[in-house]
């Protein structure tokens, strides 16, 4: 695909904009904030790598407390100016150049520079989804440098270009990603699910935080290029969206938990049986699944999922915290418990 597709699905969106020069500032300074979010049903696999399309769509929890704060404003300049957790950025480094790549599809001119100060309140790169929130603090940063006033979904659909998982974190709470099914991407945007679920507890179980030494975007280039296993990925995938979208509105716990683990072991299975191999669990990670195991073999109703890295997301409710807290002490590992939808 040439980048004029690319430019026609950003100028598509942002017709939307209140502001009739949409790559006109409004003011000084923009600023966003977003949440991380956790997949419950796992996206894994793109159909268009140019705008971002998945080959299927997934489900997810915002984090409330963890994520992304961004300031960003515009100077006059040839190199951008960025910052990550309070230290600046060599212009050839890894994060900077991905977001200076992002941040073109937005320059009035060639001369037109970025200030990007952005803070994570999670490890970056560490399969804890902090370019989920980063890009999407980055859009909502935009949209208020630019005056925009984009709706959600919009912001959604510029969320997604820059990363795929950021289109769920515009939102609070349960979200669906639609993988949508137009080449011009217009349709593949997150909405949000309008369910309140006080007990929903996530228990974050932090194995490594270094950065993994394979990114998402190569991992999942390789999966579909030389995994047999993946070829059924996709049919379970939208069948796991289902029943998991289905699990939230009834609050079928049980449901929900089990699909969900079910669904990150099958999308790391397809990672496993790629060539070169993709093995992002550690020991450690291997000896927290045995822990989850034993139990709900004990009793205690708790799941997990993980993205890709070492880290486990615990899915529980909130009346088995101190069970699987006490669990997991055994094999001295602490567990940071969030529930989404108490204050």
């Amino acid at each position: 695909m040439s980048s004029s597709r690319a430019q026609s699905f950003i100028h598509t969106v942002l017709q939307n904009s209140a502001n009739p020069a949409p790559l006109s500032i409004v003011k000084p300074n923009g600023h966003g904030q977003a949440p991380v979010n956790i997949a419950l049903s796992k996206y894994w696999g793109k159909r268009d790598a140019e705008l971002n399309l998945p080959i299927n769509g997934s489900v997810s929890i915002s984090l409330p407390g963890l994520g992304t704060t961004t300031q960003i404003s515009v100077f006059e300049g040839n190199e951008d100016w960025i910052s990550l957790n309070g230290k600046t950025l060599p212009a050839g480094d890894k994060f900077a150049k991905r977001l200076s790549a992002f941040l073109g599809w937005f320059r009035k001119s060639s001369t037109t520079a970025f200030k990007v100060d952005t803070t994570n309140s999670v490890p970056t790169a560490a399969g804890l989804a902090s370019s989920a929130s980063g890009y999407a603090a980055l859009v909502f940063a935009l949209d208020d440098l630019f005056g925009w006033q984009l709706s959600k979904s919009q912001l959604s659909l510029l969320a997604r270009f820059g990363s795929g998982s950021a289109s769920r974190s515009v939102y609070d709470g349960f979200a669906i990603w639609h993988k949508g099914d137009s080449d011009n991407g217009l349709d593949s945007f997150a909405e949000e699910i309008n369910v309140t679920w006080p007990e929903f507890t996530i228990g974050l179980v932090k194995v490594d935080t270094q950065e993994k030494s394979i990114g998402s975007t190569l991992g999942m280039q390789q999966t579909v290029e030389t995994c047999d296993l993946y070829q059924s990925w996709p049919q379970q995938a939208e069948r796991d969206i289902h029943n998991i979208h289905q699990a939230i509105l009834n609050k079928d716990f049980t449901t929900l938990g089990k699909t969900a683990e079910h669904n990150a072991l099958s999308m790391h299975a397809t990672m496993i049986a790629t060539w070169p191999p993709i093995v992002y669990w550690q020991p450690e990670s291997v000896a927290a699944m045995h822990v989850v195991w034993q139990l709900r073999e004990n009793g205690v109703e708790v799941y997990f999922t993980m993205d890709a890295g070492p880290n486990l997301k615990l899915i529980l409710l909130d009346t088995d915290k101190q069970a699987v807290l006490n669990a997991f002490k055994e094999i001295n590992r602490p567990i940071e418990f969030i529930q989404p939808f108490k204050g």
